[in-house]
Parts: structure tokens; sequence; C-alpha cells
């Protein structure tokens, strides 16, 4: 797959489409279309890797091997919709990935203490 299917493919499971990813990117609206037939600059595959909360390596399709979602797309995905009948604004969903992935981290490490 090329890099503009990539995308296309990742934006719709997060529920956008390539208008608002560039938008949100800081590109232009269009910018992802041209992708069909340019090679994008690695610092708009960056803006666009961040938002999309992946590797740019998924975006290239050099990570082909990952066939199954991450515990961390679902928990985006699915779980940090609302809270308590609240929608969560994005920024205080990516701080409660960034302690998700923190609690994860001290559990491979073998701290099993609580969780404060």
């Amino acid at each position: 797959m090329t890099i503009f299917d990539n995308i296309k493919i990742i934006a719709k499971k997060r529920g956008m489409n390539l208008k608002t990813v560039a938008q949100k990117s800081g590109l232009g609206e269009n910018a992802i279309y041209r992708w069909k037939n340019e090679t994008p600059r690695i610092d708009s595959l960056n803006k666009v890797a961040k938002t999309l909360n992946v590797k740019v390596s998924e975006i290239t399709g050099e990570d082909e091997t990952k066939n199954k979602p991450s515990k961390v797309d679902i928990l985006d995905d699915e779980v940090i919709l609302a809270f308590d009948g609240m929608e969560i604004p994005e920024e205080d969903k990516e701080k409660l990935l960034d302690y998700a992935r923190y609690v994860m981290e001290q559990r491979k490490q073998g701290k099993r203490g609580r969780i404060r």
C-alpha cells in the first residue's frame, strides 16, 4: 500500500477524513491528497503521525507486521470517549493515554505496587 492509502485507512479508524487530518497537522487541506503522486517531506509525515497517534513507520508501511490493534489503540478509540457523561477533550485524552502507558511500563518492570 502507498503512504496515501495507509493514512486514509488509519484516519478512517480514528473517525477522521483526510482534510481534517491535514488541518489538525497544520498542513494545507489538500496536502495529503497530493501524496498520491508526490513523496511527502519527513516533517509533514511526522506531523500527520502525531495527529493520528502512530509511528511514521506505520504510515510508510515499514510496520506491516502489526496486524492487530494495540491495547492503546483500543483504549484510545473505544474507551476514552466520555467520562461522567461529558466528552473528554483531545488534550486530556492524550494525558490519560500517557498515564496508561506509564502504568503499563511500571508493570512490565515488575513494579506491581498500588497505582496512586
